[in-house]
């Protein structure tokens, strides 16, 4: 437990990025009046999967050589296949969707991969609420309770266990041979530990190399 992996570090002062313009007319086919929090939940699902799928029907496109609604090209021999259902775990929860096929299976989103089942953001949630040393099992409660998921024990184990496998790896990196300066530290942090939660020391070394890195 002495050695960390560097973390990306959001700053609460940070300036929130400029987001592209909605046209007035898709709001208005969107909010006919007043608006629960529900139906505004459902409303920024249903223009996800819409954007979402738009831009996978874009990959293919991209992949076959031509857009959708246009001639296919004499040399090419492969074409559209009709769509396949997935559904993907989001931040906001479950989200089905209709993956687009080509004839001869050759066609890799990069959007959402094959065989891929979470869509960004959602392995965070779980690493998190690990790192706070919540079980698996009070992970599980959490997700069905918030979003509506039942997740499997051996999902989380798989996501939770990739982390590790990274640690392991970043841990047992070659270094530099040599640190003109080294600082050291500690940090005071709450883990469970054999089902008690108690606080333990995470020791921290950092190395500037002569070129100040």
């Amino acid at each position: 437990r002495g050695a960390c992996m560097p973390t990306k570090k959001k700053s609460a002062n940070a300036t929130a990025r400029e987001l592209p313009s909605i046209p007035q007319e898709l709001i208005e086919q969107f909010v006919k009046g007043p608006m629960s929090a529900e139906a505004i939940q459902d409303a920024s699902m249903a223009f996800k999967k819409a954007l979402i799928e738009r831009a996978l029907g874009a990959e293919l496109g991209h992949h076959l050589g031509y857009p959708q609604g246009a001639e296919r090209p004499e040399e090419s021999t492969n074409q559209r296949n009709g769509k396949s259902s997935k559904t993907v775990l989001t931040d906001d929860g479950p989200l089905r969707l209709d993956i687009p096929r080509d004839r001869d299976g050759s066609f890799a989103p990069i959007l959402i991969p094959k065989h891929e089942r979470r869509f960004t953001g959602f392995d965070d949630k779980i690493i998190a609420m690990y790192a706070r040393g919540m079980t698996v099992r009070e992970i599980r409660a959490f997700l069905s309770e918030q979003y509506g998921t039942d997740v499997s024990h051996d999902f989380i184990s798989s996501v939770t266990d990739a982390v590790m496998e990274e640690v392991s790896a970043w841990q047992q990196r070659p270094l530099e041979p040599m640190y003109p300066v080294i600082f050291f530290d500690a940090l005071r942090v709450k883990i469970r530990d054999e089902g008690l939660v108690c606080n333990k020391a995470i020791y921290l070394a950092l190395g500037v190399l002569p070129d100040g890195t």
